[in-house]
């Protein structure tokens, strides 16, 4: 078939893109596609064509509306120069307006605003830019699912969330786990963790842990794992934060001085490669209020880290507190309690724990979630013809 993704960023190093991606490059030989985005890393000029839609990035409720805007008239543009039809049409969310036969939906919307946003909204401009964000998002999602073919979601929970929030797409809703590139995250026997972890001032006494993520610092828990270790005392326990843009991570620099947090808490900001930080750390510490599937929570268990984790989508079908991770609650009292938890265990017990996580995750490798992907395909081609 011929195939048209719409998705803001294919790329390996973005959560929803980098599923995306995945997909393409592992059934690129089986389809052809058409990939407008504002960035993709195309794994095969040969075979997956790029249309770039060239829009500002920043903010994203900016960058949603100038999308709508002009990746229609891109895919018009295209269709003037070669003539093509295609087969299906795939979106993410309620991002694009040009068919609607796949949504890909990986954040329900309308469901964060109203349960969640009053908890993490924060302060200041870029929480109100998030709000717009989520607000346009919210208020296209009825129109782009009652017409949507198929609902693709990444976890059990999503899917449970899509027919509470919207009941007369139920029937659309199909469940695709994204994938977890298990060779990829294996810890190589060579690593030097002992090396790693002194360049970054870890003593081997220390108990280090990992957050992770692009952003929304607040959503995905950082504020209360700051204030775990300020009631804690415990000078052994490390934090350091892997993501954020320049100003975020600044502003949460200022944030840990004024906690008097400085010599146990450092911020990487971005990296392309997230796996020796990893490899270095004792746990994954991630208590979000919200998600449509964790991925990355699932990337530290292929990397072999137990995970102190709050009961998120996708998480619930594979954390079992106390075999691979530990289950807490999202509050000032449940992250300390689960931090404390963990720091009980001994590091034979924490290196078992991490051995099951390493174990059970293999439910969600990546060549799972390819075939799953060509029988959703050739289910579409045969309704098609």
């Amino acid at each position: 078939m011929k195939i048209a993704i719409f998705d803001y960023k294919t790329t390996r190093t973005n959560p929803i893109g980098s599923c995306h991606h995945r997909m393409i490059e592992s059934l690129c030989r089986d389809h052809e596609f058409t990939v407008f985005a504002t960035e993709f890393d195309n794994p095969d000029p040969t075979r997956i064509r790029f249309v770039r839609v060239i829009v500002p990035k920043r903010p994203l409720a900016v960058l949603f509306i100038a999308y709508h805007i002009v990746a229609p008239i891109c895919f018009f543009w295209n269709w003037l120069k070669r003539r093509e039809r295609f087969d299906l049409i795939q979106m993410v969310e309620s991002n694009c307006f040009v068919g609607r036969d796949v949504d890909y939906v990986q954040f329900v919307h309308r469901r964060f605003l109203r349960q969640w946003w009053p908890l993490v909204k924060g302060k200041g401009l870029r929480s109100h830019l998030r709000f717009l964000d989520h607000w346009v998002h919210a208020r296209f999602e009825p129109w782009v699912y009652a017409g949507a073919r198929v609902i693709v979601v990444p976890s059990k929970g999503t899917a449970r969330e899509v027919s509470e929030e919207y009941p007369s797409v139920a029937s659309k809703v199909r469940v695709l786990h994204n994938p977890v590139d298990l060779a990829k995250y294996s810890r190589p026997v060579d690593f030097d963790r002992v090396g790693t972890r002194g360049k970054l001032r870890i003593n081997p006494e220390d108990v280090l842990m990992v957050f992770a993520a692009l952003g929304h610092f607040e959503r995905k828990g950082l504020p209360l794992i700051m204030e775990a270790m300020k009631q804690l005392r415990r000078p052994e326990l490390k934090l350091i934060v892997v993501g954020g843009e320049r100003d975020l991570v600044e502003t949460y620099r200022e944030r840990t001085h004024g906690m008097e947090l400085d010599g146990q808490i450092q911020f990487l900001g971005m990296q392309s490669d997230i796996r020796p930080h990893l490899y270095a750390a004792d746990a994954f510490v991630f208590p979000s209020s919200y998600e449509a599937f964790s991925l990355v929570t699932l990337q530290a268990a292929a990397a072999g880290l137990p995970s102190i984790v709050t009961p998120l989508n996708g998480v619930e079908e594979f954390t079992i507190d106390g075999k691979n991770g530990l289950i807490i609650e999202r509050s000032d009292a449940g992250v300390r309690a689960g931090i404390e938890r963990f720091l009980s265990l001994t590091p034979d017990q924490r290196v078992l724990m991490g051995r099951s996580a390493r174990q059970d995750v293999s439910v969600f490798a990546a060549d799972i979630f390819d075939q799953k992907w060509r029988d959703l395909y050739a289910e579409m081609g045969t309704r098609n013809r």
